[in-house]
């Protein structure tokens, strides 16, 4: 089993404690951001490069969906389409607290019809989620008040330091579900 945290930054907008939130979903992660991108777009390419296997889940904490068109290219609405599409298998669950549409609106009946039983939403992660393998965000600056990026940023930072800090106190210890899970698999 290998599973994406995909975090698009502009999820905490309207969140009463954005950082806090934030916190709390890397400590249930268990381990570090992996990269960072300014548009969501570019996550695609990332999660393919750095995956050896297919990712069986995909956690996306986003404002939206990001399945709002079926262009041959990948952008800023269509990177879970796109994701969906490229892993047939791959079940998603969209983390948010009030959704402001549904795919459906946006995709074809038939393509809607493949993807709806491999993807859910709702304000909190299903249980038996998998933790994550690889963590990424993006700060998609035209969706976030650039305050907010700046707290959120230093957010990643410190819990980046947790998880350095944690593995030099355990000296050659797992500090990080995704190593901990490659050495379940071997």
């Amino acid at each position: 089993m290998h599973s994406i945290l995909d975090i698009d930054l502009d999820y905490f907008n309207l969140l009463e404690n954005p950082t806090g939130a934030l916190e709390n979903l890397l400590l249930w992660a268990g381990c570090p951001v992996d990269f960072i991108v300014e548009r969501h777009s570019h996550v695609l390419q990332l999660w393919k490069r750095r995956s050896s296997s297919t990712p069986s889940h995909i956690l996306h904490v986003d404002e939206h969906h990001d399945m709002m068109d079926e262009k041959p290219h990948t952008n800023i609405a269509n990177v879970m389409y796109h994701a969906m599409r490229l892993w047939p298998q791959c079940k998603v669950h969209w983390l948010i607290q009030q959704p402001i549409d549904s795919p459906a609106m946006w995709l074809t009946p038939a393509t809607w019809k493949s993807f709806r039983r491999r993807f859910s939403l709702g304000p909190i992660i299903p249980p038996g989620w998998p933790r994550p393998d690889i963590v990424s965000v993006c700060k998609s600056p035209d969706f976030i008040r650039s305050d907010l990026v700046i707290e959120l940023m230093e957010v990643i930072q410190a819990m980046k330091l947790v998880y350095h800090n944690e593995q030099g106190k355990n000296a050659g210890q797992v500090a990080c579900t995704r190593t901990r899970n490659k050495a379940i698999r071997q």
